[in-house]
């Protein structure tokens, strides 16, 4: 068959079959390379079209497509729609009567399915796989497969087993090709996955992590302040529907109890009934919740097109799990936004979760030597083993899980213990140090003066495209910024600025402590204004940052490389530079516009506190000339805010407004001197804005 009526083939099953006048982008090369019985590596985004990429594929190729899925959830709504399509699909895992499980079974083996999904604990039950190798396999599907590796972010134990049933269920002579796909792998764990799962000659498509369509806002907001800020901004109907990312299960509900008050909102998180998870989850699904608030157990399974908003109440602990979550947002390709709050407080939170997932390694010793070579039945084993060695039910619960996945525990199906190697001990280590490692790239990520989705984009391999900035999130366009509020430099900081330039134009780059030292040797500026003063010439594109370390006494150290861009060098004394200083949240959220408390260590001993920052000048009072001035740009606000269908601060701020009626600006730079009035905003509403203000001076 020639390459052209291969093409006509796969587009006639697409449209007879799904309905789809055309393949996506990658797709339809993704097909040809899995029928060709090539095993495959498919990193895709979410959204993007992955589950068509087997299942084309397995239609194509005939026989039964063995599905590997993580959650319930997912494989009921994979399931789901591929009967709808009259496919003849099945289904085996924990949730169903075993009835329904053995009815499965049995089509399989009558070769009456086109789907068979499973979880991969089912690979642990006596005679489970020895029964699937019965029958030819069309493709098998790993769903989710950065679960597959210990360095990912949602690494499972009976995904990494997997490896070892495939020669089996794939067959001889021609073995079914295998694909793996994820919409979240680094380049190690991809190649650990690869690894895994003993691929032959795989192909790789990694495709495009960006998505052009989310605004990222990162916002340093004490814990307290986050349940006000969260309901103000979900409280605007087109930030709807959302979903909202808790840390814990107790903020979940806390959350969805504020929520319920402005809309239809639920909580869902692992420790409510099975019942009660599957119908939130199928009321969000449906339309008839519009905000759920829920911990990491939500979302895998979700396939709903029109989430406007995805809200952070908290630090992820990997960058790879927050990609994925803020990923369900506009699935749809149109605008949407999502905000990550931050403080202190969720380091420790972190540190907390951290102890309790990765115990001391002397808690898995103790485990380790009360096993032995005879099964041992788990709880058994749990009871005598509490009393023995002065752990609780959930320590020894973690410690045998973790000696599990490292080798040194066996547990079967039925849940019996056998003693297993003695090199768990060096992995466990790695591991857990690797976890703690992941949590602080998600801290210097929030610190990052840099486009977040490109950010995002070099943290998964991708280099070739993370040179691109977005343009939407709050570095790229601060003036568009929702939650965060800009300001524009003051006299002083522009002087620090350019003195800041000069002092980089001779070298390379500078260290940022170093740079502070030299251009402000009397300390007047506090660390955290310098950094903040250095975040605003990043937006400019005056200088750049890039995270380095060295090696010191055994101890690695981190810090920041500072040299000028292009720009930068072009920049003279007299160059003006509109610089934008974050100020913290911006007071309809929160309720104040101070800046955020910046966290710094204490000083060390002999070293000189930092002075208390200066408050801000009050501003000058109206005159009567002004008011009028402001009464009509608020009249013009409160009409254009209706026309665009959006609240009326978002069009302008109170203080902003004020600054308007006060300076009465006649050029767009004299708009784009006044605070919280950036480009984007002069762009929009420019021209109108300063119409109003030249009426308003004619008539005086």
């Amino acid at each position: 068959m020639t390459a052209t009526s291969k093409s006509t083939a796969l587009a006639d099953l697409l449209q007879s079959v799904f309905g789809f006048a055309r393949f996506r982008a990658g797709q339809e090369e993704v097909c040809r390379t899995v029928i060709d019985g090539r095993d495959l590596l498919l990193v895709m985004p979410t959204g993007a079209g992955k589950s068509l990429c087997y299942q084309l594929p397995a239609i194509a190729r005939g026989g039964a497509a063995l599905v590997i899925s993580p959650l319930i959830s997912l494989m009921e709504d994979q399931a789901a729609k591929l009967s709808a399509l009259g496919l003849r699909v099945a289904r085996i895992h924990s949730g169903l009567e075993r009835a329904v499980a053995r009815q499965a079974c049995a089509d399989y083996l009558r070769d009456e399915l086109q789907f068979l999904f499973i979880a991969p604990e089912r690979l642990r039950v006596p005679g489970f796989p020895e029964m699937l190798a019965k029958r030819r396999l069309a493709l098998i599907a790993i769903d989710e497969a950065h679960c597959i590796s210990q360095w990912g972010h949602d690494f499972r134990p009976d995904y990494r087993m997997i490896g070892h049933h495939l020669p089996a269920l794939r067959g001889a002579p021609d073995p079914a090709p295998v694909i793996a796909l994820t919409a979240t792998a680094t380049p190690a764990v991809q190649a650990d996955i690869l690894a895994q799962l003993g691929m032959v000659r795989p192909a790789k498509f990694i495709h495009g992590f960006r998505r052009d369509n989310l605004a990222i806002e990162v916002v340093e907001l004490p814990v307290p302040e986050r349940p006000a800020a969260i309901r103000r901004l979900l409280a605007e109907r087109t930030r709807r529907p959302a979903i909202v990312y808790a840390t814990s299960r107790k903020q979940a509900e806390r959350l969805a109890e504020e929520l319920a008050r402005i809309t239809r909102a639920a909580a869902y998180h692992a420790g409510l009934d099975a019942e009660t998870r599957e119908r939130v989850q199928t009321a969000f699904q449906a339309g008839e919740l519009e905000v759920v608030v829920a911990t990491i157990a939500f979302g895998m399974g979700i396939d709903k097109a029109d989430i406007r908003t995805v809200i952070h109440a908290g630090l992820p602990g990997t960058l790879e799990g927050y990609y994925q979550e803020i990923g369900r947002a506009g699935r749809d390709g149109a605008p949407s936004r999502t905000y990550l709050m931050h403080s202190y407080a969720d380091q420790r939170t972190h540190d907390f979760f951290l102890n309790r997932d990765y115990p001391p390694v002397a808690h898995l010793e103790k485990v380790f030597d009360v096993l032995s070579d005879e099964p041992q039945p788990g709880e058994e084993l749990r009871s005598a083993a509490v009393k023995k060695l002065a752990l609780s039910e959930e320590e020894f619960d973690k410690a045998l899980e973790k000696l599990e996945i490292h080798g040194g525990a066996r547990v079967d199906f039925g849940g019996s213990v056998t003693r297993g190697g003695r090199g768990w001990k060096k992995t466990y280590t790695v591991q857990a140090q690797h976890r703690a490692e992941q949590f602080e790239k998600v801290l210097r990520y929030t610190a990052l003066s840099q486009c977040r989705m490109a950010a995002l984009v070099r943290h998964f391999g991708d280099e070739d495209d993370a040179g691109r900035t977005c343009g939407a999130c709050d570095v790229c366009d601060p003036a568009g910024a929702v939650l965060r509020q800009f300001r524009r430099v003051t006299a002083r900081e522009r002087e620090l600025a350019q003195a800041i330039i000069d002092e980089l134009r001779p070298v390379d780059y500078k260290a940022a402590g170093t740079l502070q030292r030299s251009v402000d040797p009397a300390g007047r500026v506090q660390r955290g204004d310098f950094d903040g003063l250095l975040d605003a010439m990043v937006r400019a594109q005056l200088i750049e940052i890039e995270e380095a370390e060295y090696e010191k006494d055994g101890e690695v150290r981190r810090y920041r490389k500072v040299r000028l861009t292009p720009a930068g060098l072009d920049v003279r004394p007299a160059t003006p530079l509109p610089l934008l200083v974050s100020e913290g949240i911006a007071e309809e959220f929160g309720g104040r516009a101070a800046p955020p408390v910046r966290t710094r260590k204490a000083p060390a001993a002999g070293q000189k506190s930092a002075k208390k920052q200066q408050p801000a000048e009050p501003a000058a009072p109206m005159t009567a000339e002004s008011e009028t001035l402001a009464a009509k740009l608020r009249e013009w606000r409160v009409a254009e805010a209706k026309r665009l269908g959006i609240p009326a601060y978002i069009v302008l701020h109170d203080r902003a407004l004020n600054a308007v009626a006060q300076t009465r600006p006649a050029t767009p730079n004299q708009l784009l001197a006044i605070d919280g009035i950036g480009p984007a905003k002069v762009e929009k509403f420019g021209e109108t804005i300063l119409k109003i203000c030249a009426a308003g001076a004619s008539a005086r």
